[in-house]
């Protein structure tokens, strides 16, 4: 890794069960929900234009997900959803639970319980 101003120095930690998020905003947007009324709050922990690393909280609802030009890997650790990729793949998510998203996925999230993750987004870019 080059020294370069975009370079993390430091090593970063958060509680994820614990952390405090920001404010809760409608999710995806207002008025898009499928169903139910989502809000999503999040916290960045590391954001250096190439990854961004950080916790993130949605209540229950269901909404449509793309990945646009990054992938994602979460980690959850709170409440359950399921994840329905327009392939037909399903992920039931719980607490323990790991999932990867590439680039270009796209699904619908199906929210029972407010879930919160720790999330990994590597910039693709495309």
């Amino acid at each position: 890794m080059t020294d370069d101003a975009t370079t993390v120095h430091q090593s970063q930690a958060v509680d994820v069960p614990s952390a405090r998020l920001g404010p809760a905003v409608p999710w995806p947007a207002p008025g898009a929900a499928l169903a139910g009324d989502p809000h999503a709050a999040e916290v960045e922990v590391v954001d250096d234009g190439r990854v961004a690393i950080g916790v993130w909280e949605c209540t229950p609802g269901t909404y449509r997900s793309t990945k646009q030009g990054y992938s994602e890997f979460m980690h959850v650790v709170a409440g359950e959803a399921t994840i329905t990729g327009d392939d037909g793949t399903v992920h039931e998510v719980r607490p323990g639970v790991a999932v990867y998203l590439p680039d270009g996925w796209s699904g619908v999230w199906e929210i029972r319980q407010t879930v919160r993750k720790s999330y990994v987004a590597i910039i693709t870019g495309s």
